[in-house]
């Protein structure tokens, strides 16, 4: 989890729109960003997908139709997701979401060319049945 830097802006204001899925953010001196429930789910810096090192990275895939139920604060400095796909473990900063605002076009692009790699899909109806256990849809462990 990337902890909180002293410049980096907190959002003024925080959006949940449930008919497009999407997270709007607005900075007061930043400006308005959107981010799709899939973008943050699929970007989640939750260890069961990151992982703890270089190389243990779970690619996410299946994730297109993911909502998020719930927003929770984590203390002054960061909020927790709930996903529609039983995902919740994510703590995401306030830098870390700042970064995926700035970045958003370059890491989401980055992604889909992994997904291709892979052969993988962002639709859940192309993915298998995930185990038991598994909260983090096809493609996860």
């Amino acid at each position: 989890m990337a902890g909180l830097e002293q410049e980096t802006p907190i959002p003024s204001e925080i959006k949940l729109h449930q008919k497009s899925n999407v997270l709007e953010l607005a900075y007061d001196d930043a400006g308005r960003f959107e981010l799709s429930c899939e973008f943050l789910r699929v970007f989640t810096p939750s260890a069961e997908a990151r992982g703890h090192g270089p190389g243990q990275e779970v690619l996410q895939v299946g994730k297109r139709d993911v909502r998020i139920e719930r927003i929770e604060a984590v203390g002054n400095y960061a909020l927790k997701f709930v996903f529609s796909d039983g995902h919740d473990s994510g703590i995401y900063s306030w830098d870390m979401l700042y970064n995926f605002c700035r970045h958003r076009d370059a890491l989401w692009q980055a992604y889909l060319d992994r997904l291709a790699s892979a052969g993988a899909s962002r639709d859940p109806a192309e993915c298998p049945s995930p185990p038991p256990k598994t909260r983090g849809g096809c493609g996860a462990h």
